[in-house]
């Protein structure tokens, strides 16, 4: 097997090259390195000069136009008219931090949590993902007493302490604590369907049986529920109950990490999570809420809210604030009005189809898989050994690039290629995704 990757490796320009680009797009790069220093990333061997973006669309400083099927944040859309005007609106009327009273914001709270299962009823709104994680992390820790985490072993979750914490793909070269216990993906390309739910349940026991033997007590499972970094593996609607059953035997709680799967992309359900008919003891929600407004929140069950609040307060000045409920409000109306929970499903599917059908000829594509508009394609030395090919996956990103549909690639050895359109993809974009990937596909073969 390669070497596994970290997520920022993944699809990144060799910042070292910036002189073999056009002269303005290597002043850009020479700027980007003079000011945000050596941490920063950039996707693509010819990283891209945006300077707009609508619908699917996004558009070069040059006027190419190129098909956007990685990005999640603008969830319905880049720059939908409806979350524009909404924002724009609130931002002309008021925007304050959350101790003063504001209708919108219980508005789009109580519209939320009308989708989350009846026990999660309360939320606490943050400014992103990562600080959601955080006070999810911070809430196990008082609820149950424990102090010990179990996350797959190549989650990404999040950029603060804690949440890097947890997220063994990420770039950080500290040693993981002891209290973060590491459990295998459920790769159902490996190990099938059918035991995927069982042989996970057991990793996730084992688990439990280590932390106790190490003297720590378990507080929380944290799981996106379709293990985007991992190298998106959404199972069998129903596989993850029998784990989330063990956490709980071992007194800890099921952190639902929904940034990812949440808010209609999985298709056949609003909320990852539900795919499972699994009821989270919290909720993390970031990125795509606000459609690129930067939002984020945690839904929890009253009774965990109030044990944690009786020992430690919490305040986020502009978690919640109008703006950001503005937002929020215009794309749960959006997703609802242009039917996007349906279109994720019928337009995934689909995809699906015609990828499986596109990579059946050769030897190169291992597996097809996803739900609804979040979809992994294993790219593989050989379908006998299953063996990972970042190499290949890294000439298919670049060679669709080259034709002007941008996708990305996740997993721990860097070669499933992740494909996460905004939600108003279509099977017309789908028809043109297919014809990239073919091309794409067969030049880099």
């Amino acid at each position: 097997m390669e070497a596994t990757r970290k997520i920022l490796d993944l699809n990144a320009f060799d910042m070292n090259a910036a002189d073999t680009l056009a002269p303005e797009v290597t002043e850009l790069v020479k700027r980007r390195k003079q000011t945000f220093g050596p941490t920063s990333m950039l996707f693509y061997q010819r990283p891209l000069n945006l300077v707009r973006g609508e619908g699917v669309w996004l558009y070069d400083a040059d006027g190419t136009r190129y098909l956007d099927a990685y990005n999640n944040v603008p969830s319905v859309g880049h720059c939908h008219p409806r979350v524009v005007e909404a924002v724009s609106r609130q931002l002309g009327t008021l925007n304050t931090h959350t101790r003063y009273l504001y209708d919108n914001i219980y508005t789009y709270a109580e519209r939320l949590l009308g989708s989350m299962p009846e026990p999660v009823s309360n939320i606490v709104f943050t400014c992103t993902g990562s600080e959601s994680g955080d006070l999810a992390l911070r809430i196990a820790r008082a609820v149950t007493g424990g102090t010990g985490f179990i996350v797959t072993d190549n989650a990404y979750h999040g950029n603060t302490t804690s949440m890097t914490e947890i997220s063994p793909s990420s770039a950080s070269a500290e040693p993981r604590p002891p209290y973060v216990f590491l459990v295998p993906a459920p790769d159902t390309y490996r190990y099938g369907s059918d035991a995927i739910g069982s042989k996970f349940a057991a990793d996730v026991r084992a688990a439990i049986a280590a932390m106790e033997k190490a003297g720590i007590r378990l507080a929380a499972f944290m799981a996106d529920s379709i293990f985007s970094s991992d190298g998106v593996f959404p199972g069998e609607p129903g596989f993850l109950a029998e784990a989330v059953a063990a956490v709980r035997d071992g007194g800890g709680v099921y952190i639902a990490d929904e940034v990812q799967p949440g808010f209609g992309r999985t298709g056949e359900k609003m909320w990852g999570f539900q795919r499972h008919g699994l009821v989270p003891d919290m909720v993390v929600m970031g990125k795509p809420m606000g459609n690129g407004f930067p939002m984020g929140g945690v839904a929890v069950k009253p009774a965990m809210l109030e044990s944690f609040g009786s020992r430690s307060g919490y305040f986020n000045t502009f978690g919640g604030n109008p703006v950001a409920a503005a937002a929020g409000l215009a794309v749960l109306d959006v997703l609802k009005d242009e039917g996007l929970q349906e279109n994720s499903f019928e337009t995934g599917a689909y995809l699906r189809s015609e990828l499986r059908i596109a990579g059946a000829d050769g030897d190169r594509i291992g597996d097809v898989r996803g739900s609804g508009l979040y979809i992994g394609v294993e790219v593989v030395t050989d379908k006998a050994s299953a063996k990972p090919d970042r190499a290949l996956a890294e000439k298919i990103v670049n060679g669709m690039r080259a034709r002007n549909v941008l996708i990305g690639t996740a997993g721990g050895h860097g070669n499933v290629l992740k494909i996460r359109p905004p939600l108003c993809f279509t099977r017309e974009h789908a028809d043109i995704f297919i014809e990239a990937f073919k091309g794409a596909l067969a030049e880099a073969s």
